[in-house]
């Protein structure tokens, strides 16, 4: 899915292994408005599968999922009335 709209924040989780770039997106999440837009960088594969698990169980939305120069690129808009 293609993402158009504006991005909120952005995180670089290069480098970190699982499951760092799901915790380091959770704690972001929550500062974070809901409906905030939230980008993820990652090269750790696993967070192609992670990521969109997390959302699904702590109430956001996973937008996209794209590859740039072995990079992925995760988008995350924040749920709406969750609790902190």
């Amino acid at each position: 899915m293609d993402w158009n709209g504006e991005i909120d924040r952005e995180i670089d989780c290069e480098g970190l292994l699982c499951p760092l770039p799901v915790l380091r997106a959770a704690k972001v999440l929550r500062s974070m408005a809901p409906g905030a837009v939230l980008r993820v960088r990652a090269t750790d594969r696993m967070a192609a599968i992670d990521l969109p698990h997390f959302c699904a169980q702590a109430g956001h939305q996973f937008l996209s999922a794209e590859e740039r120069d072995g990079v992925g690129i995760y988008l995350i808009r924040r749920g709406i009335g969750l609790a902190e």
